[in-house]
């Protein structure tokens, strides 16, 4: 049987993203070769400025977002927050971390990065900005992160300094422009006939996963 074939889209900024990555892990480890999982990065927090001050600014501005994600994280006992995120250190845009996250993605797909470590790195970007509210628009504290979590830093630099880390950054966004992806996080399946965005449940997603790999060939999914 065919892998099941997964496109999750986020950005690494969201709360929303950061609280449901424990779902894609179980996953991932409940179903193991029988889906593939393949993350992509579009900015919902490009322009973060820009985005609290058209969403926020009337609310109280970041400090109030603060608040927000503060309330967020309270309800989920597996994520921590730092008491001051998104107020100290605030990020500009979430797409230098996108950018090196895209080069650790092709690091492990090209062999020169061990297998597991996108996810690990991918978890230690956002734990460097939700629980220790470090600066991860800065290319220097990404610098520091990529190395604490053992990556090769001549590779990494080198995808985004020549532009290839770039290059996959757009081919994400056409391709969550042309499936229609509006929210973070989401999980497209089924060739894009089914969609999960926001904050789904683990059983749903468990649901529809299910359906797909016990359907007769053949057969269109009743999910």
């Amino acid at each position: 049987m065919s892998k099941i074939q997964i496109d999750h889209f986020s950005d690494v900024l969201c709360i929303w993203a950061y609280v449901s990555q424990i779902r894609v892990d179980e996953l991932i480890s409940e179903f193991g070769d029988k889906v593939e999982v393949a993350f992509h990065f579009f900015p919902v927090f490009g322009d973060v400025p820009g985005k609290i001050e058209k969403n926020w600014s009337h609310r109280g501005g970041v400090k109030a977002y603060s608040s927000h994600v503060q309330s967020v994280a309270d309800k989920f006992d597996h994520v921590s927050i730092h008491p001051d995120v998104w107020v100290k250190n605030t990020p500009q845009s979430s797409l230098p971390a996108h950018l090196f996250l895209s080069a650790a993605k092709m690091a492990e797909a090209n062999g020169e990065a061990k297998a597991g470590s996108f996810l690990h790195f991918m978890q230690k970007v956002r734990e460097a900005f939700f629980v220790d509210a470090r600066d991860i628009s800065n290319r220097m504290e990404l610098l520091a992160i990529t190395e604490q979590a053992g990556l090769p830093i001549a590779v990494i630099r080198e995808a985004v300094d020549s532009g290839r880390a770039h290059s996959m950054i757009c081919g994400n966004m056409h391709h969550s422009v042309d499936l229609g992806i509006q929210s973070s996080p989401t999980l497209i399946f089924n060739e894009g006939r089914q969609k999960l965005s926001g904050n789904v449940g683990y059983r749903i997603i468990e649901a529809n996963i299910r359906e797909l790999l016990e359907n007769p060939a053949g057969q269109q999914s009743w999910c």
